[in-house]
């Protein structure tokens, strides 16, 4: 049953989920980006910091399904705090702020919320660790990507 799933395994979703989301904002983010940002990044700068994220995505997911334990599910947790849900809600924000399309709102909607959503409740339901404290772990994780992504929306500039 999909509400009972093991989370150490259903971590390895991540990365095919990251995959899809590149993928919708690959054709257009740098565009979307530059046309609010005086300080604006290249393609191959999108596609490199891409790629060293699917690479960090990559060796927690696994880390957390080999090692099965509480300690490496929640660094693999933190990571998607930064990586999912802060970058979905920069997205959205993003959409509704500017009233345009951000290249990767469909996927953070579709695919990232419901996903990260999911994750914690299942970590929650296989260590017993609350709900709140798992998601202190992922908005504090976040807090980069969230003031990242205020200062794109917001003031035009960029912190990394």
């Amino acid at each position: 049953m999909i509400a009972n799933a093991d989370p150490t395994r259903m971590i390895l979703l991540a990365p095919v989920i990251f995959i899809a989301h590149v993928c919708e904002e690959a054709p257009g983010f740098v565009t979307w980006f530059n046309s609010l940002v005086r300080q604006g990044i290249t393609q191959p700068l999108f596609l490199g910091v891409n790629v060293v994220a699917l690479l960090v995505t990559l060796a927690l997911t696994a880390l957390a399904a080999w090692d099965r334990n509480l300690g490496s599910m929640l660094a693999a947790l933190a990571w998607l705090g930064f990586l999912m849900l802060a970058n979905a809600i920069f997205h959205l924000t993003g959409t509704l702020v500017h009233a345009r399309y951000s290249p990767g709102t469909i996927t953070a909607a579709a695919l990232y919320l419901p996903y990260f959503g999911w994750l914690v409740w299942l970590v929650r339901g296989r260590f017993g660790i609350s709900i709140f404290k798992l998601l202190a772990v992922s908005v504090l994780a976040g807090i980069p990507m969230f003031v990242h992504g205020y200062l794109i929306v917001f003031e035009g500039r960029r912190l990394f």
